[in-house]
């Protein structure tokens, strides 16, 4: 991550930190499904209380993975994919460089091969 912008770095970050616990992993999935939801009606999913899901729900928003929009007493909360995109370039450029240096191993070792002949 280097080579990119510093913020690119603490997105990256913090959606790792984020995705890391399976409570919130399932959530995300939970509110992806389900489009816009209050935590009363994800914790229903869950074997959590309400309190942990908008714990949960604080770790995820902070990593910019989901947002909370106040509707009258209540807090609906959806997915905010930009962060997970960002991550998911990040980590197809990673990729690729992987791909490109691995290809190059192959090809030296060809050649080794070949010449070894």
């Amino acid at each position: 991550m280097t080579d990119e912008p510093r913020g690119l770095d603490a997105v990256v970050d913090g959606v790792f930190v984020a995705l890391a616990d399976p409570t919130r992993r399932k959530l995300l999935d939970l509110l992806a499904a389900q489009g816009e939801v209050t935590a009363t009606t994800l914790a229903d999913g869950l074997p959590v209380s309400r309190q942990a899901v908008v714990k949960h729900l604080t770790v995820l928003d902070a990593a910019g993975l989901v947002s909370g929009r106040r509707a009258g007493r209540e807090v609906r909360y959806a997915v905010r994919p930009a962060a997970l995109d960002a991550t998911a370039r990040w980590m197809a450029t990673l990729a690729a460089d992987w791909d490109r240096r691995l290809a190059n191993v192959k090809r030296i070792a060809e050649a080794a091969e070949r010449e070894a002949r």
